[in-house]
């Protein structure tokens, strides 16, 4: 075959092995041989091999998957993947409307089912695929691009008019019929069965042989779209219009999806796959409530963690009794005395349950717990267990009442607990055991120092050995003691800890200070915090007047910030890793203030621009001093309105007395 007639064949092949992959994965609607298509792929699969420089990424010879991966790249997304707050009463979507309503008006809704799979964004450049990447943290994900592609129903190659660029985002997931039919094959072969379908796909799609991903037949569902240029201004609208592009999306006419204008319509949805969702060839947990327009959507904004445009109602979770057998306290990272469970194990929601947080003292006391009590189990979420009841009636005459320790389990210091929290706390952070080591894997963590080979069981190790007793003890210690520890260690192991304790001192200021473990102070505040701050030193001195005037800084969190400095221990270990040379300010190249002209000017930026990004004005003016608002209120300065603002918002500014509209 010469070169041009190769060329031609591969891309024919490309083309009609797609089609025909579509029809079957996408539209069920298959109209060539399981054979026939075998042929093909083997014959694209042979051209490949000859003219190697015509293959594609995107190629469906991918399908079956390429090379093994050796570890995932973490990357950052452009839209953060924001978790949804959930909901497990009706009167919750009701307020939930209401509080809509109450600051837009009317409008329509659309709900949807709420798959339980492995969410994931899929970017797409000139109609290919070009990267799958894991929710992760929100901010990030690992990439798993080469196991993405064994997806049969995810689309390599889009059709039609789509937009240059766009991510879609959606669920992983196993069909009931796939899922039983690879645990008939481990039954066969006497294996372990797998517990549930929403489990076994999250480990499939880490699993680093792309070929063994694809032997599992793991599905996707699409929910929703990201992007500058897409088709419509209506979430529903994108998705009827992603269905035409080749993506796997939400059937109306099997009502997977439907528009309500009215709390009454979100309810009917509701009431109908709440009883119908069993009949299902997926697993759903509940249904998804969004507000159809993206304007609008902009103009109510994200909190922290979640969108303020959505919610997921959660069906009631299953049940099941078992006995109580005992309940241990675990003591936290931060000193926080969790009770725990400990139960006669049952099976619940495809999993065996043996273990059940209870969550604090007041629990204890409100479910009136005694042991050997049969206790009702169910999983919050369908995913956390938890007792939600007491059969009184099976309870034994001579049970003895379950009673909340006094002292820490761990060391014997006396428990406190501060005014307004459930908790109880070991005040002994700095000699607590589980204490120590919880702080230390914590500051390990990916998200926060990324130290490559310190997991929770080398660290326990090194704590165990006295090598360490804080984080700060991590930056003296010698690649020889390492290797004096004996088994498990050789040079390889014990050189990439010591590099990887070295290559920390270059993360950013933010993450160090989520690494040190300040209570209440997690990664999206502290990100927040060291912006406003600037400085460890800064921030040690702050009072908590002025830390409730930083984004995101309430009194509880301010409280905790000035109480973490007031410890000498602390201090002295802050000390210590500035000595170490870890990174204790924001770095100049990273957040560069161009003046203070905007200094005590408060703006909203809404709509869409022509020349500028959103992001990109709000950077500008954060680096002039001014400080960027999601929503309007009397203490807004400017409003800097683009195309397609919503009237809502644009009603506001102008109702509002001193606001200057721009």
């Amino acid at each position: 075959m010469e070169r041009k007639e190769a060329e031609e064949r591969i891309r024919e092949l490309s083309r009609e092995l797609e089609e025909h992959n579509h029809r079957y994965y996408v539209l069920a609607q298959p109209i060539i041989s399981d054979l026939e298509f075998d042929f093909k792929l083997k014959e694209l699969e042979a051209l490949e091999k000859e003219w190697p420089e015509f293959a594609s990424p995107n190629s469906p010879t991918q399908r079956v998957g390429g090379d093994i991966t050796k570890g995932f790249e973490t990357v950052a997304h452009r839209y953060p993947m924001l978790s949804l707050s959930n909901s497990y009463s009706r009167e919750e979507v009701s307020e939930f409307v209401a509080r809509v309503e109450k600051e837009i008006g009317s409008t329509i809704y659309v709900m949807e089912l709420k798959y339980d799979g492995v969410a994931i964004s899929l970017s797409y450049a000139d109609g290919e695929l070009m990267r799958g990447v894991t929710r992760g943290d929100g901010e990030k994900g690992d990439e798993i691009t080469a196991n993405v592609r064994t997806v049969r129903s995810i689309p390599l190659k889009l059709r039609g008019d789509f937009p240059k660029e766009l991510e879609a985002r959606g669920e992983i997931l196993f069909m009931r019929a796939q899922f039983d039919k690879l645990n008939a094959e481990r039954a066969k072969n006497g294996e372990e069965l797998y517990a549930n379908p929403r489990n076994t796909a999250a480990g499939s799609l880490k699993q680093q042989d792309p070929k063994d991903v694809a032997k599992r037949g793991l599905d996707n569902f699409i929910y929703t779209l990201q992007g500058e240029h897409l088709p419509t201004k209506s979430h529903y609208g994108n998705i009827m219009a992603a269905r035409t592009w080749g993506f796997k999306t939400p059937d109306p006419s099997r009502r997977f999806i439907e528009r309500a204008n009215n709390v009454e319509g979100i309810m009917a949805f509701i009431d109908h796959w709440d009883k119908a969702r069993h009949k299902l060839e997926m697993d759903i947990d509940g249904i998804v409530i969004k507000v159809d327009d993206l304007r609008i959507q902009e103009e109510l904004g994200l909190t922290a963690k979640s969108p303020r445009w959505a919610i997921a109602y959660k069906f009631q979770a299953e049940q099941a009794a078992t006995r109580l057998n005992d309940v241990v306290c675990q003591v936290g990272r931060t000193g926080a005395i969790t009770p725990v469970a400990e139960l006669e194990p049952v099976l619940l929601a495809g999993t065996t349950v043996k273990r059940a947080s209870l969550h604090n003292a007041d629990q204890i006391a409100k479910l009136d717990l005694h042991i050997g009590d049969t206790v009702l189990v169910e999983k919050g979420g369908e995913i956390i267990p938890k007792i939600v009841g007491v059969v009184i009636e099976r309870r034994s005459k001579d049970a003895s009442m379950v009673l909340f320790p006094q002292v820490c389990p761990e060391c014997g210091t006396e428990l406190i607990r501060l005014e307004g929290e459930a908790q109880h706390y070991c005040p002994n952070e700095h000699l607590c055991p589980p204490q120590i080591t919880g702080r230390i894997e914590h500051f390990v963590g990916r998200r926060m120092m990324a130290i490559d080979g310190l997991g929770g069981e080398t660290v326990q190790e090194l704590v165990n050995a006295r090598l360490i007793g804080n984080v700060a003890d991590l930056y003296e210690l010698k690649k020889e003691q390492l290797l004096e520890l004996g088994k498990g260690w050789g040079e390889k192991s014990a050189q990439q800890v010591i590099a990887g304790i070295e290559a920390s001192k270059k993360i950013p200021f933010e993450q160090v200070l989520f690494a040190i473990g300040i209570r209440h102070v997690g990664e999206t505040v502290a990100k927040k915090i060291a912006r406003g701050a600037g400085s460890m030193q800064r921030l040690a001195a702050m009072t908590p007047e002025e830390l409730v005037q930083l984004d995101e800084v309430g009194p509880v969190i301010a409280e905790s910030i000035v109480d973490f400095f007031a410890v000498q221990g602390n201090r002295d270990i802050v000390d210590r890793l500035r000595q170490h040379g870890l990174r204790m300010e924001l770095d100049p190249s990273e957040v560069v203030v161009a003046g203070d002209k905007l200094k005590g000017l408060t703006f909203v930026v809404s709509g869409v621009f022509r020349n500028f990004s959103r992001d990109g004005i709000k950077e500008t003016i954060e680096r002039n001093g001014g400080k960027v608002s999601g929503s309007i209120s009397s203490k807004t300065s400017y409003v800097l309105a683009g195309a397609d603002m919503g009237p809502a918002k644009r009603t506001k500014a102008e109702e509002l007395k001193g606001t200057r509209h721009r």
